[in-house]
């Protein structure tokens, strides 16, 4: 881990359409790196399960996120009931430009668009690996560059 212990952790919420996908990355990657940071959740808008080609990839390159969660934003098991997060990273471009203006969270919220699996060009299996692990590469390097630094996330706010 290589986050800085803070008396407060900060609470961030990453969020895609369905928390099936890029949300569970940045939660598995923020949770492997920065625990001593962050207080880290993800949702989605709809209910759905995690993607198992991407649990699947994630644990061929060695990482496992099998005990992870789908949440949509209405589950009071494993979200804060406050809804109080200090930041709030939308992972979709779509997502942001339908929900940023409209949110109903305190804190600030950040863009932080990556690859939509529409975007996907695969057309075997070995193409599909190599989509998921670009995408899981994206969002890790994303999560370790900018998060490991609480004062980054403040030049990052979109909204």
């Amino acid at each position: 881990m290589f986050g800085k212990k803070l008396e407060k952790k900060i609470r961030i919420l990453f969020l895609d359409r369905k928390n099936d996908y890029v949300s569970q990355i940045a939660e598995y990657f923020t949770n492997q790196f920065y625990d001593n940071t962050y207080e880290v959740y993800s949702a989605g808008f709809e209910h759905d399960i995690i993607d198992c080609d991407l649990i699947s990839v994630m644990f061929q390159k060695g990482e496992d996120m099998r005990r992870q969660i789908a949440k949509d934003l209405k589950d009071d098991e494993h979200l804060p009931k406050d809804d109080n997060y200090d930041y709030v990273i939308y992972l979709e471009q779509p997502i942001f430009d339908e929900f940023s203006k409209k949110s109903p969270w305190q804190g600030h919220q950040i863009i932080a668009p990556m690859k939509l699996r529409s975007e996907f060009t695969a057309t075997d299996d070995a193409e599909l690996f190599d989509e998921y692990s670009a995408v899981m590469e994206q969002v890790r390097d994303w999560v370790k560059e900018n998060l490991k630094d609480p004062e980054n996330l403040k030049k990052l706010v979109s909204a």
